[in-house]
C-alpha cells in the first residue's frame, strides 16, 4: 500500500463527501478510492469512515486521523512549495571544477556578467586538469576536455575546435615558417601534456605523428602559451587556448593544412531528472560564453 497515496484518498474523501467525488478529484477510480481506504483501515486496525447507502461519515478515530492527515499532507505542500520558490528563484552554491586556463582565460573573465543577471547565485569554483569523480566530489558542474567515460553524468558539449601549431611573429621571423609536421623536427618547440609527438592529420585525412625537437617541456596549457607568446618556440594545443593571442597577432598558426580535430569542450553534470535552476542558469551561462567558432587565423605574411 502506498500510505500518502491512501492518506490523500481518505482526506479527499472526508473533503468531498463521497468516493465517487473523491475519486473524480485525483482522477481515479471509485473502486480504486475504496480499495485505498480499506487499506489504510487494514493497516491501522481500526475503522475510519462509518458507510451507508446515503452517505459517510467519520468515526472517533477517523476524526482524530483526519486531522493528523490535513498536518501532514499540508506541511508537505509547504516543503514542496519551498523547494520550488528556491528553484525558481535560482539560489544557492554552486560547487564547479574546470581546468586552470579554461577558468583562467574563459570563465573568471566573464563572471561580472554572471553576477549582474544572477545575484543570487554563489559559485565555489576549483581548478583541476585532473579526472574526478565529481559526484563523489559534490560537485555540480566539470568542464572537461576529454572524453566522457562516466555513465552516471551527462555530456553537454560547449565547444569543438581543431589542434592548432602556433609561434609568435618574432620566432617566425628568425626561424621561418615549417612547411610540413616533419620541418618541426629541425625546430625548436614548446612541448606540454600532449608529449614530443605531435600529430597532425595529412590532407587526404592519413594521421601522421611527428617528433618535434623540444627545448622546453611544460605541464601546463598556460605556461606553454606564454612561452610561446615570449618567442621561445613552435607549441601545439586547442585552437580554444590560444584564441586571444592569435586574435591580438600575439601568435601566428602554422600547418593549417595539416590540423586535426580536438576533443571537444564539455560540461558534465549528474544524470537527474531536474536540474536545478541555479545549475541551469551556469549551464546556460557556459553555453554563451564559449559560443564562438574557429575563424582562419593570420598566416606569416599578415605578421610580417
Amino acid at each position: 500500500m502506498d500510505k500518502f497515496q491512501a492518506m490523500l484518498v481518505f482526506k479527499a474523501v472526508v473533503d468531498h463527501g463521497g468516493f465517487t467525488a473523491a475519486a473524480r478529484k485525483l482522477n481515479i477510480s471509485p473502486s480504486a478510492a475504496t480499495k485505498n481506504i480499506t487499506s489504510l483501515e487494514d493497516s491501522l486496525g481500526a475503522q475510519l469512515l462509518s458507510r451507508s447507502t446515503r452517505r459517510i461519515n467519520l468515526t472517533d478515530y477517523g476524526r482524530d486521523f483526519y486531522h493528523s492527515c490535513v498536518t501532514i499532507l499540508d506541511a508537505l505542500e509547504e516543503a514542496e512549495s519551498s523547494v520550488r520558490a528556491k528553484n525558481k528563484a535560482a539560489k544557492g552554491l554552486v560547487r564547479i571544477v574546470m581546468p586552470y586556463s579554461f577558468g583562467r582565460v574563459t570563465f573568471t573573465p566573464e563572471l561580472p556578467s554572471f553576477f549582474a543577471e544572477n545575484p543570487e547565485i554563489s559559485l565555489d569554483v576549483h581548478f583541476s586538469d585532473d579526472p574526478l569523480d565529481i559526484i563523489k566530489e559534490g560537485f555540480d558542474l566539470a568542464v572537461r576536455s576529454r572524453e566522457l567515460e562516466d555513465s552516471q553524468l551527462i555530456q553537454r558539449v560547449l565547444h569543438k575546435g581543431p589542434i592548432i601549431t602556433v609561434a609568435s611573429p618574432e620566432h617566425l621571423a628568425r626561424h621561418g615558417a615549417p612547411q610540413t609536421p616533419q620541418d618541426l623536427a629541425s625546430r625548436p618547440c614548446i612541448v606540454g601534456n600532449y608529449g614530443a609527438e605531435w600529430r597532425f592529420k595529412d590532407p587526404d585525412g592519413t594521421d601522421l605523428r611527428v617528433p618535434v625537437q623540444s627545448v622546453l617541456t611544460l605541464r601546463n596549457g598556460d605556461a606553454v602559451r606564454e612561452a610561446a607568446v615570449a618567442g621561445l618556440g613552435f607549441a601545439q594545443s586547442t585552437w580554444w587556448l590560444f584564441r586571444k593571442d592569435l586574435q591580438n597577432g600575439n601568435l601566428v598558426a602554422v600547418l593549417e593544412d595539416f590540423e586535426r580535430e580536438a576533443v571537444p569542450i564539455s560540461v558534465c553534470y549528474p544524470a537527474k531528472k531536474h536540474v536545478p535552476h541555479k545549475v541551469a542558469r551556469v549551464l546556460d551561462f557556459l553555453t554563451r560564453i564559449t559560443d564562438a567558432r574557429p575563424s582562419r587565423r593570420p598566416r606569416l605574411a599578415a605578421a610580417q
